[in-house]
């Protein structure tokens, strides 16, 4: 969902919004996949999400699609937290010896103690 949040943002500017075939060639090299490997039905699929949850809207009488003002604060919001925020957050998070001690990592350990525990409690 995060490589096709950011690449709506591409479209946001384009005066005839973007269509089916649009949205699979900038998403397949997101993917690690070539344009052809990323079926009509696939993208079709995406898109009827994200127009049921507002994100994009049909354009009239055509089979493209514009990203509504909902659409680009989710995406940029989205994008923004994962480049600013998970990215370097997980570095933090998995245990590696890359990866230096922090106080992420230590409430990481105690939430993931504290769930193992509630767990076992369930369990018994």
């Amino acid at each position: 969902m995060q490589r096709l949040l950011s690449a709506l943002v591409i479209f946001r500017l384009q005066p005839y919004g973007l269509s089916n075939r649009d949205l699979r060639e900038h998403i397949a090299p997101l993917v690690g996949l070539e344009s052809g490997q990323i079926t009509p039905g696939w993208m079709t699929y995406d898109l009827r999400r994200l127009r049921l949850h507002g994100i994009i809207e049909r354009i009239p009488h055509t089979h493209r699609y514009r990203l509504t003002d909902l659409g680009l604060r989710t995406a940029l919001f989205f994008t923004r937290a994962y480049a600013r925020i998970v990215r370097d957050g997980f570095t933090l998070v998995v245990e590696s010896d890359a990866a230096p001690s922090s106080a992420l990592r230590t409430s990481f350990r105690q939430l993931e103690t504290a769930m193992d525990d509630y767990a076992h409690r369930l369990a018994a």
